[in-house]
């Protein structure tokens, strides 16, 4: 029965569901080509921590902001739109800079401009993606959609020392403007996507005022907390981001300080992670969990992570790569159980409300989880540090999906 049922499904790879996966594809490509590269030539050009420190807050000040403010606009308007207009924009942008490089024109303010931009820009466009991406799902598959959606994001990341080689033989002209025709290329399939949108009465308005805006805002914000379930989860969320803002600011400088050649243990250390994630994502896709104990999984999933990831530097390189590799597979069953669950239940015409507060929210926690633990680590060791996030982390995970657990498992526990 099960196996007939299983044949039943319709297929996940639709025309339009295939478009933007290649789309996807084509513009993770450009940025993880570029995207480290960015960070190494703001280092080499301002010759300053200050100055990078700058430009990595403009480059995140957004994600504080756009994601709330452009939440109700995309239950309003056309997403499948937004995404595509956003990545021709961004195509323009990035080869616009790679001309001004070429040309010596750079200064440290049109760098500092350029960066708000883009940071708004990603911002705004994760919202109206994750929004449009589960219309694009067909029933019953979204465990094995966004199986895939976790896998790519991940093995995106093995294009980091590709895009090192390549930035210290070409510099970052070259690769901004590869970046610019990956967006282009990913805009053009967008295109091609078919209007669903409108075939589900949705991203039709043409005169929208500010007072419908602030109802809808205010809205979101109700159903937020109406919806027990969902609540549970963000929180949880952001305690979780605010262990891995820990992470973000404590790991590379632990390697580089506790090993010879430390930036070549920490790159091949976190490759069992990418390696991890996308094993677990091939094997999600593969294996539907029962919808019965997916709570049981994720909640189980949730504590052993935090477990992992508090003691893993305490080990030797060989048992952290192990460690690393484990925290890869669970991590990508983490990500799909949560995604398609809640994706699978939020209605459509409230998805960019929902989206936009949770990626909102979680970057704060990221942001102050980076603050504190950079604080923690001028009076005690590194690895104590991490120890003591996660610890916090796995306390909020018995707390809230723990005691959360008649609010978070129906939700949890749904086909989807």
């Amino acid at each position: 029965m099960e196996q007939q049922a299983k044949q039943d499904l319709p297929s996940l790879w639709t025309r339009d569901f295939t478009i933007i996966t290649v789309g996807s594809v084509i513009s993770m490509f450009g940025n993880a080509l570029a995207g480290f590269a960015i960070s190494l030539f703001v280092l080499d050009y301002t010759d300053t921590p200050l100055y990078y420190a700058v430009f990595v807050f403009l480059y995140t000040l957004p994600q504080l902001t756009a994601p709330l403010i452009a939440g109700p606009l995309m239950d309003r308007f056309s997403r499948r739109k937004t995404i595509y207009l956003l990545d021709f924009l961004t195509a323009a942008l990035d080869i616009g800079i790679a001309l001004v490089l070429h040309l010596g024109l750079m200064r440290f303010w049109l760098l500092a401009v350029w960066t708000l931009i883009i940071g708004t820009i990603t911002s705004t466009y994760q919202v109206a993606y994750e929004s449009f991406y589960p219309m694009l799902i067909t029933e019953g598959n979204f465990s094995r959609a966004y199986s895939i959606a976790g896998t790519l994001e991940t093995l995106s990341a093995v294009m980091v020392p590709v895009s090192l080689f390549l930035y210290k033989r070409f510099g970052l002209a070259p690769l901004l403007v590869c970046n610019g025709l990956c967006f282009l290329g990913a805009a053009l399939c967008e295109t091609r996507i078919s209007d669903v949108e409108k075939e589900k009465g949705l991203g039709s308005e043409e005169r929208y005022s500010f007072s419908a805006y602030w109802t809808d805002a205010k809205e979101g914000v109700r159903y937020l907390w109406a919806e027990k379930g969902l609540l549970c989860i963000t929180l949880y969320f952001i305690f979780n981001a605010f262990a891995n803002g820990a992470s973000n600011v404590i790991t590379l400088p632990y390697f580089k300080g506790a090993f010879e050649n430390g930036e070549w243990i920490y790159m091949t250390t976190w490759g069992f992670s990418v390696l991890g994630r996308g094993i677990g994502g091939l094997l999600q896709y593969k294996i539907k969990y029962p919808a019965a104990i997916k709570y049981a999984v994720a909640f189980l999933v949730y504590c052993v992570v935090n477990v992992l990831e508090g003691s893993y530097l305490f080990l030797p390189v060989n048992g952290m790569r192990a460690v690393c590799f484990l925290i890869g597979i669970l991590g990508v069953t983490s990500y799909t159980i949560r995604s398609s669950a809640t994706q699978s239940y939020v209605p459509h015409d409230k998805k960019g409300r929902f989206n936009g507060a949770f990626l909102m929210l979680t970057t704060s926690g990221s942001l102050l989880g980076e603050a504190l633990a950079g604080a923690c680590t001028a009076f005690l060791p590194m690895r104590a540090v991490l120890a003591i996030f996660m610890g916090v982390t796995l306390l909020a995970a018995f707390v809230i999906i723990g005691g959360g657990r008649r609010h978070v498992k129906p939700l949890y526990n749904r086909e989807a």
